[in-house]
């Protein structure tokens, strides 16, 4: 005779952990993706200025 469902050892402890931080942590912004949020929001003077030199050499006015 087997023994009831009941009388069984848990084993999952671990994969039940294992799988609610996977769940966790891809609910979570990635690393790379929270880096390139703090990156600085102003431009360098020069960016500012080849954007301007290519803006002209377009032909675009002011």
């Amino acid at each position: 005779m087997t023994k009831h469902l009941a009388d069984q050892h848990r084993t999952r402890g671990s994969a039940r952990l294992r799988e609610y931080l996977r769940q966790e942590r891809s609910e979570m912004p990635h690393r790379s993706t929270l880096t390139l949020q703090a990156r600085p929001k102003e431009r360098d003077q020069q960016d500012h200025k080849a954007a301007q030199y290519l803006r002209i050499a377009r032909g675009a006015e002011a």
